[in-house]
């Protein structure tokens, strides 16, 4: 039996099964599970070849059919980037209209519909890196200002010194691929999109003053920083009403923890101003590149679970009608119901513990389990985050129907011989990352411990594209 976190008394879960109404869409969430976004890399990374640069693969279509069947009221998929150039890193999703065909709208729509055929709701979360794009797929990135990365927790990645982003192409490289994409999911059959506005991407470059050092509209006081928020949703708006049911929403930081980054009480005005415009939902998370914030901070976080339950508290009562997820550290029944019951949050976002049981809520809704898997990385951000690329990739190597169920072939992180195999694996793929690099070669993907399909490749900077795999479904 799989060794999971502690619970000292057995909690009803009845009160997570109950559903959501987002107030603007008025679409409804069958509960309250949110499968949150995650680093996936195992799309096609091809920059001289646009038919295939940030295709979907067979991998994506597979994961995101058994976190349907898995028993999610939402579930959003990893960072679709909306411009080629500012990715999070290679192996990224790009919807972007200079990379379009009809064969990249037929998987996407392929996606929407396996991903939502267990009655959820299927979202894809869209993103730009700004200045956080690796140095090997942009060395001059487009940010709020000039600030560049400080680097002391990213070993695997080197940042440029980003670009300041004119008033005008705040509008042009910003604002309109944000609105292109978001179209584009609605009419391949997505419920709805989650600006990234968390964890230092470019939104949140906006919305710090760690970042945002600018002059014009877009700076200043936390009203103005948070305009480019409101410039897209509003844009957004008008080429996909309300009216048509589409969700629109936005993971945010509640707090960052580096020097002059966004404040509790800053997170509170910005929540506030989003709520007024009418997005559906509001996902808390917390920290960035330069201070993780995938720790407990306090004593007093370690005794709620959540990372962000005490920052969370202070911002949901100033939101009047959009939905409150937090997501980041929930990992037992009486947590989650806890935090429901405190007013903390409205629904449970659940990221690592998602890759290691695809059907957890389900588990949890069927008073199977009251915790989720232990995990031992839980820690350690880095290897947290390869061995749930991993885990997502092993459920994505078969479609549902060749799958004994929908966890089959993920690797058990409660066994110790299969960490030991793990541990080795992942030196092994770091090392030859770096080598890679030395010669001017991107590796990306996945770790390739006990996976088959589309697991990544190598890219060569300095001859012709090439590429491996199946694509699409």
């Amino acid at each position: 039996m799989a060794k999971r976190f502690p619970v000292e008394k057995f909690m009803n879960p009845d009160i997570l099964g109950e559903e959501i109404v987002f107030p603007t869409s008025k679409r409804i969430a069958k509960n309250r599970f949110l499968k949150s976004p995650l680093s996936e890399y195992v799309a096609h990374y091809t920059p001289n070849n646009p038919a295939t640069h940030g295709l979907v693969t067979n991998t994506h279509v597979n994961m995101y059919e058994k976190w349907s069947a898995g028993g999610y009221g939402v579930v959003i998929t990893g960072n679709v980037m909306t411009d080629q150039f500012h990715l999070e890193g290679p192996g990224n999703t790009i919807i972007q209209k200079e990379l379009d065909s009809p064969e990249r709208k037929s998987i996407w729509s392929e996606i929407a519909s396996r991903a939502k055929a267990q009655g959820n709701l299927i979202l894809a979360q869209l993103g730009n890196a700004g200045r956080q794009t690796p140095n090997d797929v942009n060395p001059r990135p487009f940010s709020s200002s000039t600030v560049p990365v400080s680097e002391k927790n990213f070993v695997l990645k080197e940042f440029g010194k980003p670009i300041e982003l004119t008033t005008e192409q705040v509008k042009t490289e910003v604002i309109d691929k944000f609105t292109y994409a978001a179209k584009y999911l609605y009419e391949a059959g997505f419920d709805g999109i989650e600006l990234h506005g968390a964890h230092g991407y470019m939104i949140a470059q906006f919305l710090s003053k760690t970042t945002n050092k600018r002059t014009d509209k877009y700076g200043g006081s936390p009203r103005n920083r948070a305009q480019i928020v409101v410039d897209i949703y509003n844009a957004i708006r008008e080429q996909v009403p309300a009216s048509t049911g589409f969700i629109v929403g936005i993971k945010l930081n509640s707090v960052e923890f580096q020097n002059e980054g966004l404040t509790t009480n800053e997170a509170e005005e910005v929540a506030r101003t989003l709520d007024e415009i009418g997005l559906d939902f509001i996902e808390l998370s917390g920290g960035t590149y330069e201070e993780l914030g995938f720790v407990h901070k306090k004593e007093s976080t370690k005794k709620r679970e959540a990372y962000f339950a005490e920052f969370a508290g202070q911002i949901k009562p100033v939101v009047k009608n959009a939905i409150i997820y937090v997501t980041g550290g929930f990992r037992t029944v009486p947590a989650m119901v806890q935090s429901i019951k405190d007013g903390v949050t409205d629904g449970i976002g659940l990221g690592r513990p998602a890759t290691g049981e695809f059907d957890f809520p389900k588990r949890i809704l069927n008073r199977t389990v009251q915790s989720a898997k232990y995990c031992p990385f839980r820690d350690d951000f880095l290897t947290g985050v390869l061995a749930c690329s991993l885990q997502m990739a092993q459920a994505g190597s078969k479609p549902l129907k060749d799958s004994k169920d929908v966890n089959d072939g993920v690797m058990n992180l409660t066994d110790e011989e299969t960490v030991k195999e793990y541990n080795d694996a992942q030196k092994h793929f770091l090392s030859e990352t770096a080598t890679a690099a030395k010669e001017g070669k991107i590796k990306y993907g996945v770790i390739p411990y006990k996976v088959s399909g589309f697991i990544g490749n190598i890219y060569d900077t300095k001859e012709p594209e090439h590429s491996n795999g199946q694509i699409g479904g």
